[in-house]
């Protein structure tokens, strides 16, 4: 099974933390994750993590360190996550149309996440 390198944006904002929900047609549909995406062959974590945030919401991002990493087995793929703490310059934009919430620390465990984030929240 192919492993898939993705980076993940952990945003917080006056305690609460931007997430964003997962359009139809893709892998985990209606789930809420953290901001990010795949990283090209090559590409550093940092960069790909400012790009995806560029991409898909119209910001730009100070990448900072590396908080939590996993690996997950999906029964089509694995994926390797890797949150970084990030700053962002703006009110962020759904460029592709998503959902876009700040949600506080306590209400995170409310939401649905991919099980790769579920083990940030329980952090």
């Amino acid at each position: 099974m192919t492993t898939i390198l993705v980076t993940a944006a952990v945003v917080e904002r006056d305690g609460s933390f931007l997430v964003t929900r997962r359009q139809k047609g893709v892998h985990l549909e209606g789930y809420w994750e953290f901001p990010g995406g795949k990283c090209d062959p090559g590409e550093s974590l940092a960069a790909c993590l400012a790009r995806e945030l560029r991409e898909e919401l119209d910001v730009a991002a100070t990448v900072g360190p590396e908080i939590f990493t996993t690996q997950h087995d999906y029964p089509d793929r694995s994926v390797e996550l890797h949150f970084l703490r990030c700053t962002i310059d703006r009110e962020p934009r759904p460029i592709l149309g998503q959902e876009i919430r700040w949600v506080a620390r306590a209400d995170l465990a409310s939401l649905q996440f991919p099980p790769a984030d579920a083990e940030l929240i329980v952090k």
